[in-house]
């Protein structure tokens, strides 16, 4: 082919570029600090991470109630805003573990908020007691999962960066229902924004 001998500047070094890319992408693919790593625990981080990201959206969503200017409730509002940091903060240590152990990121669409109207204060917090205990739930049943595959390094990584917390903050938003139920509506939850969750 008279074109193509013509112009081997122009073929031949783009054809061994697109060689080197795939080679080099093949071996990058394979880690090499991955050890005692099942696929299933490194299946089950990925999960964790969209449970981690769709527990931060569903704290986004208290946020946005309470700082409507029909709620107006600013204590409430910092107080979800905190832990929807928390959770998007305990989504990039699964992001960071992932890679420290040699598994993949494999990111996941995050589903909408089951609920973004709340009835009450009492309503919003119940809610936020009900979405810690599932994902205290996902975190023990990714512990077991390690345990099952005699992984020590992922338990103890659990346990140490996650597990009490979990049970601290289940703790508080019980301590809160229970002060809602007693302050009742209206007056009650504006004095509690003020009182408790402002100082």
């Amino acid at each position: 082919n008279a074109e193509y001998m013509g112009h081997p500047q122009k073929n031949i070094p783009h054809i061994l570029k697109i060689t080197r890319i795939s080679r080099n992408q093949s071996i990058m693919s394979k880690s090499l600090c991955r050890q005692n790593y099942h696929e299933e625990s490194e299946a089950g981080v990925n999960k964790q991470i969209n449970m981690e990201m769709y527990a931060c959206t569903c704290y986004q969503a208290l946020v946005a109630y309470f700082d409507r200017d029909t709620v107006g409730l600013k204590g409430f509002r910092d107080f979800f805003k905190k832990a929807s940091d928390e959770e998007k903060e305990h989504a990039d240590k699964f992001i960071e573990y992932q890679n420290l152990r040699g598994g993949r990121v494999l990111l996941d669409a995050i589903p909408k908020p089951e609920k973004q109207e709340f009835d009450s204060c009492l309503d919003a917090m119940k809610t936020a007691l009900d979405l810690e205990r599932t994902v205290n739930q996902s975190l023990l049943d990714l512990h077991a999962l390690a345990d099952k595959h005699g992984d020590a390094q992922m338990t103890d990584f659990i346990e140490g960066n996650f597990l009490q917390e979990q049970v601290d903050a289940i703790k508080e938003l019980s301590d809160y229902v229970a002060q809602l139920k007693l302050a009742g509506p209206g007056l009650g939850e504006y004095l509690f924004d003020r009182e408790t969750l402002s100082s």
